[in-house]
């Protein structure tokens, strides 16, 4: 919150927003604001991504569709594109390293394909990455629970 005028609170605008709610059959589903949704559970259920799968899947998410435009920008759009990302739990409620291992073919004839793709992928994850940048660094992750 930035304050208040008049009574009137004024709050800060988010850069990402989402809201998860239990639905009627026991389970969780994510949505945002555009109207895209996810099933979200635990391991053990079919169907849904884990909290922490949906890390996983954001931080990928975030360096995929960072480098993608950025290397066909210059010219290299890779005829694929993928990532996959593991995590090491190294107790109860923590992880360790997360490595996130790019799956890709270079566009046939393209020599400078492999070099542009390490490059802008280094830059991205080292600095354009908000959700990598989230997880390497400390944050603050406030909680409110109006309950009276």
């Amino acid at each position: 919150m930035l304050g208040s005028t008049n009574g009137e609170t004024i709050k800060e605008s988010a850069m990402a927003e989402v809201r998860v709610e239990r639905t009627a059959d026991g389970g969780f589903v994510g949505t945002n604001a555009r109207g895209a949704s996810v099933a979200i559970g635990t391991g053990d259920q079919d169907g849904v991504f884990t909290p922490v799968e949906l890390l996983l899947a954001a931080l990928a998410g975030c360096e995929l569709v960072t480098v993608e435009p950025l290397t066909a920008k210059r010219g290299h759009r890779m005829a694929r594109l993928a990532a996959d990302v593991t995590a090491e739990k190294v107790e109860t409620s923590r992880l360790g390293t997360i490595t996130v291992t790019y799956d890709v073919e270079l566009p046939e004839g393209d020599e400078e394909a492999a070099d542009v793709l390490r490059s802008v992928a280094a830059r991205v994850h080292e600095r354009y990455c908000t959700v990598g940048n989230a997880l390497k660094e400390r944050m603050t992750v406030e909680q409110v629970v109006p309950v009276e």
